[in-house]
């Protein structure tokens, strides 16, 4: 892609000479992927630059636990520039991206023009609607923490208003939470609302019944968390449909409004609190570097993370479609992010010293999902888990992920309390809220 010059902008650093200067390393996005590959140049003989749109890390798997109350949105967020502040060849710049010009070596912010020789695209993904944006509005998906704190206050003043009204049909809607997609987010969701629902506030209001909210997934598949071994799937149902929680399969949403969802086989199901958790969609940045694209929106990579013809342009984390040693994609998790943006760092390096990169070779830790309290799945390979021992492993693996010692230890003693008193301490409408 080529970026035309604009008059309004600072020119690119016209630096020296490349035998006269330290490599440029610039780097998009400081998920998981481009966190680790800043942190793994930190002694290298170059120039790091980080550019996000935002100035925190943000640990994304904990997002459903600010959505419904169980943490504040600093238990899982950092500052990028408190991480990085020790890095001395490290820049933060909270910019937005708007392109990529690959054969000058250089991308247009909104700011300014920042030169590389080498680059990082780690920008993550956004949720999908599938062609019906318009949903977006009535049913909120769950990326960011502004994203939480909103669902939070739709959730909870859902309650609030269902205390308020005398008519029973409003109430009714207004108790019934809509939960679409029914991979690791949308399991999480919906476990959580029915624990908050009818552990946590059960005994705050007078003239309703908390307990009695109505709490429905809905899965478009033949069954809840598909990259998962069926057997565990059918585990994760039983435990959820155990929590109170009603889960539906086969049938796709097919209109969606502020009354609730249809669905494709024609049922209603009437809801003031409808959330998204049925798709997601790559950054653009398939179109900044003009590559192929999966239907996502996936660069695709060859076996180094490199765009085809682009040996100095990495891919990683979300933004990527890679294949993995057994032909199958690498998933959008964070323990493959944080593999991709080191092998990143190190292919950069050995490009530097004149040596060709190994090909990247993703190690699967496995795959968790929490539905409740001591309730959980766990695929560890060669082990399944289900249960309290599944809840254990998935409780102390989220809390190594998490950036910061403070965070791991503060988190730790929220959960431990709320596991004691069944209780969530983030209860906070904060925003506007819809009906």
């Amino acid at each position: 892609m080529s970026a035309e010059p604009d008059q309004g902008r600072a020119p690119v650093d016209p630096g020296a000479d490349r035998a006269e200067r330290r490599p440029r390393i610039v780097i998009l996005g400081a998920g998981f992927g481009g966190l680790n590959a800043a942190m793994s140049l930190r002694r290298a003989p170059v120039d790091v630059t980080v550019i996000d749109r935002r100035n925190y890390h943000l640990f994304q798997p904990l997002l459903y636990q600010v959505a419904t109350a169980g943490l504040s949105p600093a238990q899982i967020a950092m500052p990028i520039r408190r991480i990085l502040s020790r890095q001395a060849n490290a820049t933060v710049l909270m910019d937005r991206v708007e392109a990529v010009d690959v054969a000058a070596k250089f991308v247009v912010t909104r700011n300014r023009r920042v030169a590389y020789d080498y680059l990082v695209i780690a920008t993550g993904a956004r949720h999908t609607y599938f062609g019906n944006d318009a949903w977006a509005d009535h049913a909120p998906g769950l990326k960011t923490i502004a994203d939480a704190t909103a669902i939070r206050a739709r959730i909870l003043s859902a309650f609030e208003r269902a205390e308020v009204t005398d008519d029973p049909q409003s109430r009714k809607r207004l108790l019934t939470f809509v939960v679409v997609g029914g991979g690791p987010t949308g399991v999480e969701l919906a476990g959580a609302i029915v624990e908050l629902a009818r552990k946590a506030i059960v005994r705050d209001f007078r003239r309703i019944d908390a307990s009695s909210a109505r709490v429905v997934l809905i899965e478009a598949g033949e069954r809840i968390l598909p990259t998962m071994p069926p057997a565990l799937s059918a585990r994760a149902c039983e435990q959820l449909e155990g929590l109170g929680a009603e889960i539906v399969l086969g049938k796709a949403v097919a209109e969606c409004d502020g009354s609730g969802v249809r669905l494709a086989d024609g049922t209603e199901i009437g809801s003031a609190c409808v959330l998204w958790a049925a798709g997601v969609m790559a950054s653009r940045a398939a179109k900044w570097i003009g590559a192929p694209a999966d239907r996502a929106g996936r660069v695709k990579v060859d076996e180094c993370l490199n765009p085809p013809g682009h040996d100095e342009v990495f891919v990683i984390g979300d933004t990527a479609l890679a294949i993995d040693a057994a032909g199958r994609p690498v998933p959008g998790v964070a323990p493959a992010a944080k593999q991709m943006g080191r092998y990143a760092a190190r292919a950069i390096l050995d490009h530097m010293a004149g040596r060709r990169a190994a090909p990247f070779r993703y190690r699967d830790f496995g795959n968790l999902a929490t539905i409740g309290r001591k309730a959980a799945v766990a695929d560890l390979g060669k082990a399944w888990l289900s249960g309290y021992a599944a809840w254990l492993v998935w409780n102390f693996a989220h809390l190594w992920f998490l950036v910061g010692f403070r965070n791991r230890l503060v988190v730790f003693l929220d959960w431990a309390l709320a596991y004691v008193r069944n209780d969530r301490a983030a209860r906070l409408i904060t925003g506007a809220t819809e009906s």
